[in-house]
């Protein structure tokens, strides 16, 4: 099987802009997650702190009201984890884009214009569609030759690294972008209050008192080569995608089952994939949302797959907020920080831990970190779990 070497990273999120600047932020302690006014609610949330036109500057981009603010942070994201190949179109690439919102923020807009009697623009629906997300970001980069869009809910962009490993794998492209964006919007945040599973205060991921989870933006990407590809770009390897693999329980339509079938089949088959034991495995960013039933299902399915072996793990989303779509990308880049810099991140929020095992982290622990597994799960028990391993 073809290396998938890992030669780029570009985030943002809460926390700010950089792979670096995650992880200092992250072993400060720091929490992206603040109150804010979105519409006429005042909540939760981890936003960016750029404006649309801030980050339209940053793209170097001219500045329209009709691209989404998803398009937006996806390309600041994208163009980071490219590099240098940013402006060079002549290597034949992939990209595959994860995404829930696309340009919802466009059509409330619309929506709400509507709403106070007013004749609305329909301009702003023509980044609606999530593949016009993609599309624009792609046509702001390199000339990809295959360009597609994945919607599996908040493991969507963990799905986008997965088939780009496939594609190298397989030999059949030697480059793919790979990751997700998603922005905040009214609908999503309706739509988690709908289920009560919003938490009204600073989320808990992994507390005995959690109550949900809280929303929030952001962009990620993930630049894989193969062995070759890097020889055309001249790229190093920072680490290696080692396994990945996707299951589906399909227990529940917003939930995954009290055991976590799916999610321990998707950790047992990346662990086969990357041909790696359960005791190779120094660290987990869970997925980790906070909500009682999230959490208690994904504990049960570590405790399953890695019995007394469960390695230390925590929970990300404390900090940078539920990205949704885009949280599988933004933890991979926080896993490999993690390798980078030997170090497991904390949970922040932790008051009173759900389980007496030493293994949840509730604060940055330094230690020789070789593979990490990166856990990602969505509506439906769509679980999708990544093992990133240093390069040696």
């Amino acid at each position: 099987m073809t290396a998938v070497n890992i030669t780029g990273l570009g985030v943002v999120s809460a926390l700010g802009k950089g792979a670096q600047h995650h992880s200092d932020q992250l072993r400060s302690g720091v929490v992206g997650i603040r109150q804010h006014q979105i519409d006429q609610i005042v909540l939760y949330a981890g936003r960016v702190s750029y404006s649309n036109r801030q980050l339209s500057a940053l793209c170097e981009v001219p500045f329209s009201e009709y691209i989404s603010r998803t398009a937006w942070l996806g390309l600041l994201a994208a163009k980071e984890a490219l590099g240098n190949l940013a402006s060079d179109s002549k290597i034949p690439a992939a990209f595959i884009n994860g995404s829930t919102v696309g340009g919802m923020d466009l059509s409330e807009q619309y929506f709400k214009a509507v709403s106070r009697g007013e004749l609305g623009d329909t301009g702003l629906f023509q980044m609606h569609d999530l593949g016009a997300n993609t599309d624009f970001i792609a046509s702001n980069l390199v000339h990809f030759d295959y360009v597609n869009t994945l919607s599996t809910a908040c493991s969507s962009a963990a799905n986008a690294i997965m088939q780009g490993a496939q594609l190298i794998s397989s030999g059949e492209y030697h480059r793919v972008l790979v990751g997700g964006t998603d922005a905040l919007c009214n609908f999503t945040i309706e739509g988690f209050k709908a289920l009560m599973v919003y938490d009204p205060e600073l989320c808990q991921p992994f507390d005995i008192n959690r109550r949900g989870l809280n929303l929030g933006e952001g962009a990620a990407y993930l630049l894989l080569e193969s062995d070759k590809g890097m020889k055309e770009s001249g790229n190093s390897c920072i680490a290696k995608l080692s396994g990945w693999a996707n299951r589906n329980d399909a227990f529940h339509n917003t939930g995954t089952s009290p055991e976590g079938i799916g999610a321990q089949k998707a950790m047992r088959a990346a662990l086969e994939i990357a041909r790696l034991s359960v005791a190779d495995i120094d660290y987990i960013n869970a997925h980790g949302t906070g909500t009682p039933t999230n959490d208690s299902s994904e504990l049960a399915a570590m405790e399953s797959v890695f019995g007394g072996q469960l390695p230390d793990f925590s929970s990300t989303k404390g900090a940078t907020g539920h990205t949704l779509a885009a949280s599988g990308a933004i933890e991979a880049v926080i896993s490999i920080s993690s390798i980078l810099e030997n170090c497991a991140f904390g949970t922040v929020g932790i008051s009173h831990p759900m389980t007496s095992s030493k293994a949840l982290l509730t604060r940055p622990k330094s230690k020789e970190i070789r593979h990490v597994m990166s856990n990602s799960f969505g509506f439906g028990g769509n679980s999708t779990s990544l093992i990133f391993s240093k390069n040696r």
